[in-house]
């Protein structure tokens, strides 16, 4: 356990730029363009003394204040839309937890026959297993689980910049959202699809650091060009043999689960949920995310993928102890 403790920091202080600085900055650069846009429409003319809110398609305009000029029925709406997907304006820095991860798989365990610091680590007596596993740590728990804590922060100062400058003009919304318990349960809903975003990350992780352990040069090229090769050879053996192969099936359920499974909401891609159906109750957007997020663990494909996972990082264990750039 002490070991793996070590493995982690060594892991965090040799990516923190990619890990932690990249999303604080990112979401600072955020709350600066937010910050001064709403400044801008608040001092440059752009915001006048009506506000319109729309609820289930009526609209409703108000030149008073948020509680008198707009119907108890509507504010309440307003007031749980806010409250239940506040979070979901830290979106950018979720797709970035996609990029970030996806190259530090890729340079995992490459990068460190480049430079020949293999050499030192194998020297210490630390297995190839822990320290690959250190890598799939962070790449499906630690990353993640600091982007949720920048994203809910950077998504609460947001909200707070917004209902600043809509209290500057007569809408005062603080107090309905912040007695809302959506607003509370939102961050613990979002934590809650971590587990699945795990499930349906380990195929990707397994297939980029085996990838990374194994190639000599071109990571990138092998990691992404082999999967796209691969839908063109199975489309001529269909097409010359009629072998009958589900080219649609093949590509969504080993091509994009491999290639695209670290991106969070992958699943509702890969499983074909209907996204109208979270569209529809916009007032528990990220309630009705959870539940459909969790409803996928039902396909076996998740667990097939899972397993294939795991396969794929214990093969990336077994050619970090093998192979050597020399």
């Amino acid at each position: 356990m002490k070991t793996m403790k070590w493995l982690l920091r060594r892991e965090f202080w040799e990516n923190k730029g990619s890990i932690l600085w990249a999303p604080i900055v990112v979401g600072a650069v955020m709350v600066l363009f937010v910050a001064m846009s709403a400044f801008y429409g608040a001092t440059g003319g752009r915001m006048d003394n009506h506000t319109t809110v729309t609820v289930d398609g009526h609209s409703t305009t108000t030149s008073s204040s948020f509680n008198g000029g707009i119907p108890p029925e509507a504010r309440v709406e307003v007031a749980e839309m806010v409250a239940g997907a506040y979070v979901a304006s830290a979106a950018p820095l979720y797709i970035m937890l996609f990029v970030v991860v996806f190259f530090y798989c890729l340079s995992a365990l490459h990068d460190e026959r480049s430079d020949r610091s293999i050499l030192f680590w194998k020297s210490l007596p630390i297995s190839d297993g822990q320290t690959v596993l250190s890598k799939v740590i962070v790449a499906a728990l630690v990353a993640p689980l600091i982007t949720i804590a920048v994203g809910t922060f950077v998504s609460l100062l947001l909200m707070l910049i917004m209902g600043i400058a809509l209290a500057s003009h007569d809408v005062n919304m603080f107090g309905l959202v912040l007695s809302n318990p959506k607003f509370y349960l939102a961050p613990l809903q979002l934590l809650g699809m971590l587990p699945v975003y795990i499930l349906f990350a380990l195929p990707t992780i397994g297939w980029l650091l085996m990838v990374s352990a194994w190639a000599k040069s071109r990571v990138f090229l092998w990691a992404v060009g082999t999967p796209a090769i691969s839908i063109i050879i199975v489309k001529w053996v269909n097409f010359m043999l009629g072998a009958g192969v589900n080219l649609d099936w093949f590509i969504n359920n080993v091509i994009i689960r491999v290639l695209i499974g670290l991106c969070p909401g992958s699943w509702f891609l890969i499983e074909k949920i209907d996204m109208g159906q979270l569209v529809q109750r916009h007032d528990s957007t990220f309630e009705v995310a959870l539940h459909q997020s969790w409803m996928t663990l039902g396909s076996p494909s998740v667990w097939f993928g899972a397993v294939a996972g795991c396969a794929m990082i214990f093969m990336a264990m077994r050619l970090r102890r093998w192979k050597d750039e020399g």
